[in-house]
């Protein structure tokens, strides 16, 4: 049985340099109209759970996500180019990707609570994009609860090659490690963002790393 590896993207492959955020504010300020007031945690959540979120703090009642999300896409691609200039990869990360994408055995996605089209722009700007078969994804927009992206990329995975996966979920937050354990998926979690190791291995984490640098435990963690 293949492994399908879910790669997180923000503090796992790469720190975005706040250009998202960036995006997402003045998308919501032109949008609605009101000043921006409360900034929410975004660490692992999905984009459709922090929309509500924002909605809910700064009483707006009459703006879909949908429009939203359509507005601040607009804004990440005016800007997209300084991710790269204001972001970076974190270490290790080409080599994992390119010793996993030459292994027959492996079919590495993105589950991510970014939207679909910002996880494409985050990716690209660092030309990671052709190591991710991104049309079996996990994504903001799949819904709130991020073991539904883990779920939804399972079921895209199995119809789009006809096979089960073995499932490996990637990430550096509490929410990437209980999102692979609600979905029977070996949780390998990274501790390159704000949670502490001991707090991943205490989530119930098969395996923390301290950061990808080390090409061969990472590559063992994620396909045996």
């Amino acid at each position: 049985m293949r492994r399908l590896v879910m790669w997180d993207i923000d503090y796992t492959l790469l720190r975005g340099g706040g250009v998202a955020a960036k995006a997402w504010k003045a998308a919501f300020t032109e949008l609605t109209g009101v000043p921006w007031r409360d900034t929410p945690i975004f660490g692992g959540r999905t984009d459709t759970d922090i929309c509500t979120e924002v909605f809910a703090a700064h009483g707006v009642t009459d703006c879909t996500h949908e429009r939203f999300f359509a507005r601040y896409v607009e804004r990440v691609d005016e800007i997209k180019h300084e991710f790269a200039a204001q972001g970076q990869l974190m270490p290790g990360v080409r080599e994992v990707l390119a010793h996993l994408g030459d292994d027959p055995r492996v079919v590495q996605t993105l589950v991510t609570g970014n939207i679909p089209e910002v996880a494409a722009f985050k990716v690209a700007a660092f030309g990671l994009s052709g190591a991710f078969d991104a049309e079996v994804g996990g994504y903001g927009t799949d819904d709130s609860v991020r073991a539904t992206l883990v779920r939804r990329s399972l079921e895209r995975a199995r119809v789009k090659y006809g096979e089960h996966f073995h499932p490996v979920v990637i990430g550096d937050t509490v929410n990437d490690v209980t999102a692979a354990l609600a979905n029977g998926a070996v949780a390998v979690a990274v501790a390159t963002g704000a949670t502490p190791a001991a707090e991943l291995t205490a989530a119930g984490a098969h395996v923390v790393l301290p950061d990808l640098s080390d090409l061969e435990a990472t590559v063992k963690a994620l396909t045996t």
